[in-house]
């Protein structure tokens, strides 16, 4: 019997993403962890220590119990879940952008990527129902246009830069600010389609 599948993001654009390739999870649980970067951390290793972070919060909270309001019921709990857990880190060389949360954090990440080739860094943890953790780590480059004044007054104004990692959304109308993509588009929104398939098809075979 396959072990359920519990999504550890609270993003909606994962649970979309991971429908687009036919894959429904069981269950749908925010993971609470500390994303503050650890002094001389890189991009990539937040990327992936916050992913794993993820997942192992819900394993901790899947084997305490909890299901927080609005988490799709499973049968059986005691048997130990699958937990898919994704970060994604906007950085410009090692700086790495915050998730804007106020518009003066958006409008200093919209200065740093104007006109600027980033990098865009998702890590994804497969913790499977045996208590081991499969990690993958895409990075794809982004390029921006040279933002005028007024298209980064506009975006601000449009606020669907808050909570986004390098304070903008790649899905949305920041499109129109994206010259060049080198990698992974669905990385860049918030899951590599690619890898997490692959990732979940190995942990299945592992587990038959």
């Amino acid at each position: 019997m396959t072990a359920p599948l519990v999504l550890a993001s609270a993003s909606p654009r994962r649970l979309e993403l991971l429908r687009q390739i036919g894959v429904k999870p069981d269950a749908v649980v925010s993971a609470d962890v500390d994303e503050t970067p650890l002094r001389g951390e890189t991009p990539r290793l937040l990327a992936l220590r916050l992913a794993r972070a993820k997942a192992e919060a819900v394993a901790s909270s899947w084997t305490a119990g909890v299901s927080p309001a609005g988490t799709p019921a499973v049968q059986d709990r005691a048997q130990a879940p699958r937990i898919l857990a994704a970060d994604t880190v906007v950085a410009v060389g090692r700086r790495i952008l915050p998730k804007a949360e106020t518009e003066a954090e958006a409008r200093a990440c919209l200065a740093l990527l104007s006109g600027r080739t980033h990098r865009v860094y998702t890590a994804i943890a497969l913790r499977t129902s045996d208590g081991r953790v499969r990690e993958r780590l895409v990075e794809t480059r982004v390029r921006f246009k040279l933002l005028s004044a007024a298209e980064t007054d506009a975006y601000v104004a449009c606020g669907e830069w808050k909570g986004k990692a390098g304070g903008y959304a790649a899905q949305g109308r920041a499109a129109r600010f994206i010259v060049s993509i080198i990698g992974s588009y669905s990385s860049v929104v918030g899951l590599p389609l690619y890898e997490t398939a692959n990732l979940l098809d190995g942990a299945r075979a592992g587990e038959a």
